[in-house]
């Protein structure tokens, strides 16, 4: 089978595709033909081995632990064989949720870490959900725990968590204001947003107005400047990791610090893949409150390209590598 690859840190160029034998799932796993697949942030950080823990943990000059490295996260696509101990799916059901290596023509996944498509999505709406409608939830719902009436802020609306995180944050009955640049005012309207905010032409942090709720998906603004615009009960969320290790590392240190001397929260989150979640997100996409935004499609083949594309920013929604039925 026919898979992205890298075998050594560097920029999004080092990867290439390859011919790797087809995976066997062991007791707990799932094996996928793989229809769609997308590309994440984390993606491109393992190869830069950014922050320096990867090299830690897959290998400290080159990606050796993993045999060569393997790309993707997001996958959706048909059971073809199952584990002797799965019990949720059989070959044949259509699925998606997140797997490391998904960038492939088939993948192995925990069957922990899937759910069942909904018939209404298709493969490529389903493979943009996993990673970044997580995020979008967890984020809104249990760090910074969401509530029907509160005013919130997604700073990064029209990004892959950005969309999702706008139209759940309006399921739960939220007041919604989003921040993204010109061209993408009117996607960001689409999803529901009651307000958005020009970032090239106007500062969120030096407004009136006082957020119950802000989930950060860019880490542009000090966690300083996002507290001038909080409640005093107020809670920011920053989600990911920005692209500089030294601003992570001060945010990393700043958050808990900062919450135990003022009224805010900070926190920073990295979402958890988990089957319960992935069936609520299920429910958002099939009732039609959360519909994925995909910004462009990439064959496999052009794999390198999408995660260049990801890491110059800037992305409307997700980025999609088809590889089958839409």
């Amino acid at each position: 089978m026919k898979a992205a690859v890298y075998t050594r840190y560097g920029p999004p160029s080092v990867a290439e595709i390859r011919d790797l034998e087809k995976p066997v799932p062991i007791d707990d796993e799932v094996l996928i033909k793989v229809r769609a697949a997308s590309v994440n942030p984390a993606d491109w950080r393992l190869m830069r081995g950014v922050p320096f823990v990867f090299h830690l943990l897959f290998g400290v000059r080159k990606p050796t632990l993993m045999q060569p490295g393997r790309l993707g996260h997001d996958v959706a696509g048909q059971v073809e064989a199952i584990g002797s101990k799965v019990s949720r799916f059989k070959p044949g059901d259509e699925v998606f949720g997140a797997g490391r290596g998904s960038l492939a023509e088939y993948v192995c996944v925990s069957e922990t870490r899937l759910a069942l498509k909904p018939e209404s999505v298709s493969f490529e709406q389903a493979a943009s959900a996993p990673v970044a409608g997580l995020t979008a939830l967890q984020g809104l719902r249990d760090k910074g725990e969401i509530r029907a009436g509160q005013k919130v802020l997604i700073n990064g609306a029209a990004g892959g968590v950005g969309t999702f995180a706008v139209q759940i944050a309006k399921s739960f009955g939220a007041e919604v204001t989003g921040v993204c640049g010109t061209r993408n005012l009117e996607v960001v309207r689409s999803l529901g947003a009651d307000h958005v905010i020009d970032y090239t032409q106007e500062d969120f942090t030096g407004s009136p107005q006082r957020y119950d709720l802000i989930l950060d998906n860019v880490g542009n603004h000090s966690m300083f400047e996002c507290r001038s615009i909080l409640h005093p009960r107020g809670i920011c969320v920053t989600v990911g990791a920005p692209k500089n290790p030294g601003v992570f590392l001060l945010r990393f240190l700043t958050a808990p610090l900062l919450s135990r001397f003022v009224s805010q929260k900070f926190v920073l989150f990295i979402a958890r893949i988990n089957k319960e979640d992935l069936a609520i997100l299920s429910g958002l996409m099939e009732s039609g409150k959360a519909k994925p935004v995909i910004g462009r499609r990439y064959p496999l083949s052009e794999a390198v390209e999408a995660l260049q594309h990801l890491e110059e920013g800037h992305v409307r929604g997700k980025l999609i590598i088809a590889m089958g039925d839409r």
